[in-house]
């Protein structure tokens, strides 16, 4: 059931002296901007087609818009191998790696977008040891 779920992690509580500390972090609005400029990319991306977003790929489209360079063909074949990843977690790291890039402004997806999407396939490692 997992397996269908593109992201997943685990948010540890918080404590008090978090959210009260001077540290600084990103805006709600600077976050609003970077989605809502990402999803722009995508819809121009699949204009025309049944779906906008990333996540909706098939696999004919995750071959034609997550292009990799060696390195990150390298650690996507690390994280399947050593987190025990299935086919279908595989194409889910594909697409969000390809969303983080869309972030990103990359045309391609890059070693840290592929680093970033394992990261959050959190559930996989800790669930199924």
């Amino acid at each position: 059931m997992l397996d269908r779920i593109d992201i997943h992690v685990e948010v540890p509580n918080v404590q008090y002296k978090d959210p009260a500390s001077d540290s600084t972090c990103e805006l709600s609005e600077e976050t609003r901007e970077k989605v809502t400029e990402a999803r722009n990319i995508q819809l121009k991306r699949f204009q025309g087609l049944k779906y906008s977003t990333n996540s909706r790929m098939s696999a004919k489209q995750i071959k034609q818009h997550c292009s990799l360079d060696s390195r990150a063909e390298g650690l996507l074949h690390q994280a399947m191998t050593e987190l025990n990843i299935s086919a279908r977690g595989y194409n889910k790291i594909l697409k969000v790696g390809r969303t983080i890039a869309d972030i990103d402004h990359c045309r391609d997806v890059h070693q840290e977008h592929i680093s970033e999407a394992a990261q959050y396939r959190n559930l996989d490692r800790d669930l199924w040891k």
